[in-house]
């Protein structure tokens, strides 16, 4: 029996509603791909945009943490009756300090040499030339005859048998580090140009421990002092950007309250994380393979 029409009619509508599902099928899931592709995309640049900012921040923060400013610790005037408290103080706090000596106190008496021998076979020190005189305290004099300054820091070379050519001169804030150029009094000038000119490296100071001169006692707590410090920096009021030259003397810390202020101060600055205490043979310049430029 031959089929009838309706039949055929029948087959094909079904089989145009099944590929109408079909396309529809195939439709919908192309389109949740490309809804899907891209959002999997974005994830993934979003990921490596996140971890490269994180690794962008953390070299930051190390480069950040590695910058420590650097504080230059100095005594001068010795050797005298409070070298050897200085001398302990530092040695047990394993402090790295410099010591400007005069060369008239080493050869003064048998207990200075004998300190004069205890620097010289200490660890994490440096020893420098503060004249040879001090020029017998009458600076205006002193300065007034440069050859003569010179031949003073010469001799103290010489009798010391130093072996760096950084100075410090006697009651006067100088310096000359390259082309670092300050002098506190003018008439000065002339006498601090010989010396370098002799090929002396002269080192003043930003900040002064001071004392009493009739007591012989500090003036300012550890604690005043590390504030200071803080402030010097933040401000920079250093002469060199980040670079702190301290200058206490010696002679001050002979008793116990001054000797424990200075403890003090070691200890509270081996605890500030960005702060170092380094010696003036790294203070830029002083090699002179660097250059300074202070405008």
């Amino acid at each position: 029996m031959e089929p009838s029409s309706d039949d055929g009619d029948l087959t094909t509508a079904a089989f145009t509603k099944t590929s109408f599902i079909l396309l529809l099928c195939l439709f919908v899931c192309f389109k949740s791909y490309q809804f899907v592709r891209p959002q999997k995309k974005a994830v993934a640049q979003t990921v490596a945009s996140t971890v490269s900012h994180k690794a962008i921040v953390q070299r930051k923060s190390e480069k950040k943490k590695s910058k420590k400013k650097k504080l230059y610790l100095t005594f001068d005037d010795g050797p005298n009756r409070g070298t050897k408290n200085v001398l302990h103080i530092v040695e047990d706090e394993q402090a790295p300090v410099t010591f400007f000596i005069v060369g008239e106190h080493v050869f003064a008496s048998n207990t200075q040499h004998q300190l004069w021998d205890s620097l010289k076979m200490a660890q994490h020190i440096v020893l420098c030339s503060h004249s040879y005189s001090h020029a017998h305290n009458h600076y205006e004099r002193y300065y007034s005859q440069p050859d003569s300054v010179v031949h003073d820091f010469e001799r103290t070379q010489d009798s010391l048998d130093l072996d760096n050519n950084i100075v410090r001169t006697p009651g006067r804030n100088i310096w000359r580090i390259d082309s670092l150029h300050f002098t506190d009094l003018k008439k000065s000038a002339a006498a601090a140009d010989s010396l370098q000119k002799a090929g002396f490296v002269l080192m003043g100071w930003d900040l002064e421990w001071e004392f009493d001169h009739k007591t012989m006692h500090v003036t300012t707590d550890a604690s005043v002092i590390v504030r200071q410090i803080d402030s010097i920096f933040k401000w920079g009021k250093t002469i060199y950007p980040d670079h702190l030259v301290l200058l206490a003397h010696d002679q001050v810390y002979d008793k116990s309250d001054d000797s424990l202020q200075l403890r003090l101060l070691l200890q509270q600055l081996k605890q500030k994380e960005d702060i170092e205490l380094s010696l003036v043979t790294t203070y830029p310049g002083t090699n002179k393979r660097d250059t300074v430029v202070i405008k």
